[in-house]
């Protein structure tokens, strides 16, 4: 899927930019080693609700901390939690420390649902790791939009509700 990712981001997103970096597994780190770029840093969480059933890929600025009980009354789904390792190779086809928006390319029959918090989606650009944490790309907003459309995902847009 890389190859396929690298693909699409050569033909359809000529107004990206790309830096390499040592790997990074946390918005800490990610302070730290990514150079600076254009875009909005996000932090990417993959949740699941209480039975399994539905799956999230929630992207919010990366300075947001999340109150998953309040998102989940909002969307609405049973106790959200963090999905296993096993969940997210599974359904986005990556490990724990690439999540990022450009993992939907793996979920073609779209068992994830994409929440984009208001910021996010309003932002001119956002930082996306393309399927590793040792690179970061600066995509546009209208590139976001022609990612979206070429994997079928449609996001939904809220006001994503921050812990206290």
């Amino acid at each position: 899927m890389q190859e396929i990712l690298s693909s699409w981001l050569a033909s359809s997103a000529g107004d990206c930019q790309s830096v390499e970096h040592p790997a990074v597994h946390t918005i800490d780190e990610a302070l730290v080693h990514v150079p600076a770029m254009p875009g909005l840093m996000v932090k990417n969480l993959f949740v699941r609700d209480e039975k399994g059933r539905r799956h999230f890929l929630v992207i919010v600025p990366f300075d947001k901390r999340i109150d998953l009980a309040a998102l989940g009354r909002l969307l609405p789904a049973s106790k959200l939690s963090m999905a296993s390792p096993e969940r997210l190779l599974l359904h986005l086809g990556i490990t724990p420390g690439s999540v990022s928006l450009f993992a939907l390319i793996h979920d073609n029959v779209q068992a994830v649902e994409l929440v984009l918090d208001q910021v996010v989606w309003e932002a001119d650009a956002v930082q996306v790791h393309p399927l590793r944490n040792t690179a970061t790309v600066a995509l546009s907003h209208a590139t976001l939009v022609n990612f979206l459309a070429y994997t079928g995902h449609v996001p939904r847009i809220l006001d994503v509700p921050a812990a206290i």
